[in-house]
C-alpha cells in the first residue's frame, strides 16, 4: 500500500539521480514501516519548468530546484514513523539530488483502510489483521 510521488522539474536532475531515488526512497518506505518493499509503489512526476514556480519565479527563468513530495499509508501508523518518513525521505532527496534542504517540501496523507482497495478488495478486508494490530499498539501509548 505505501505510495510515494516525488515531483521534480524536469531536465534539472539525471536519469541515474532519478534511479537512485527511486531505489533509495523504496527501500527507506519499507524499513520505515516495516512493510515488504514488494508492497512500496515510488512514483517521480516531472513537470515542465515552465510550469513550476518557486518563490514566484518560474524554474524555467531561475533554474532552481524545488523538489515536493507526498505519500500515502494507512491510518495507524504512529505519528513517530510518519514523521521519521518525511525527514528519511528529505534526506534522501538533499544527498541524492544536491538540492538545498530548505526548498524541499513534503508531507503524509494518512487514509482510511476502508478507503484503499489492493486488487479492488478493500484494504480494511486484505490487512484486517495488521490493522488491528497497529489500532491496538496506537491506544497503548
Amino acid at each position: 500500500m505505501p505510495i510515494l510521488n516525488i515531483h521534480l522539474a524536469e531536465g534539472l536532475h539525471s536519469d541515474e539521480q532519478q534511479r537512485r531515488l527511486l531505489i533509495e526512497t523504496s527501500k527507506a518506505f519499507a524499513a520505515g514501516l516495516q512493510s515488504p518493499i514488494e508492497r512500496v509503489r515510488v512514483f517521480i512526476e516531472t513537470h515542465k519548468p515552465q510550469q513550476v514556480a518557486v518563490g514566484g519565479v518560474p524554474v524555467k527563468e531561475s533554474g532552481v530546484s524545488a523538489p515536493y513530495f507526498h505519500f500515502i499509508v494507512l491510518k495507524g501508523r504512529s505519528l513517530e514513523a510518519r514523521h521519521q518518513l518525511i525527514r528519511d525521505f528529505t534526506d534522501i532527496i538533499v544527498e541524492v539530488l544536491g538540492v538545498e534542504r530548505a526548498l524541499v517540501r513534503g508531507g503524509c496523507w494518512p487514509i482510511e483502510p476502508e478507503d484503499w482497495s489492493i486488487g479492488g478488495t478493500p484494504a480494511s478486508v486484505l490487512r484486517a489483521t495488521e490493522v488491528a494490530a497497529r489500532a491496538a499498539l496506537s491506544t497503548t501509548r
